[in-house]
């Protein structure tokens, strides 16, 4: 969900209640994209922490988004997951799923689950990094093809393709392994 262009223009002039509602609205989904990333919840709330500080410094000097400030966070806090990769080489890579099991459910489906859920995180894990990005943006963070290529730096057609690569690399990678 994007902020609106109105709402924008009063983060831009540093319009107080317009920065907590974009805060409110983005904070959640970046966690959850940094949590998933990292594995990490403090170096997530440093990354969720980062981004808007770094968003509150583009903006106070006329740089930051024009209009797509959900696009924008996400990028700021891919290049600064990308940056901590580079200092900690050894972060751990979750790509975990969000969801609680149902407590109403048979143990033995709650267990085929998570082995399906292992599965296809495992799958994931063998993918090149963008793919990996654009299947995490695109599926489990549910951002447009758009968002999804601001986000990476990308075109939308390079971000198009590279999900249909990731897609096709993935559903091999899951019939191999069954």
């Amino acid at each position: 969900m994007n902020i609106s262009a109105v709402s924008m223009a009063d983060a831009k002039s540093l319009n107080k209640q317009s920065l907590v509602d974009l805060y409110e609205q983005h904070s959640p989904g970046i966690y959850r994209y940094a949590y998933r990333l990292i594995g990490d919840k403090d170096l997530a709330e440093e990354c969720v922490s980062e981004t808007f500080s770094r968003f509150l410094q583009a903006v106070k000097s006329g740089r930051g988004p024009s209009e797509n400030a959900q696009g924008y966070l996400y990028r700021v806090a891919h290049n600064w997951i990308t940056d901590q990769y580079r200092r900690q080489p050894n972060i751990h890579d979750s790509l975990e799923m969000d969801g609680h099991p149902d407590p109403n459910s048979n143990p033995s489906t709650l267990m085929g689950k998570e082995q399906e859920r292992d599965r296809v995180r495992n799958a994931l894990r063998k993918l090149p990094y963008d793919q990996q990005r654009v299947i995490e943006l695109r599926f489990l963070e549910e951002l447009s093809h758009e968002e999804v290529a601001q986000v990476l730096g990308k075109t939308v057609e390079a971000t198009r393709a590279m999900q249909y690569r990731a897609l096709t690399s993935l559903r091999q990678l899951l019939v191999d392994t069954q």
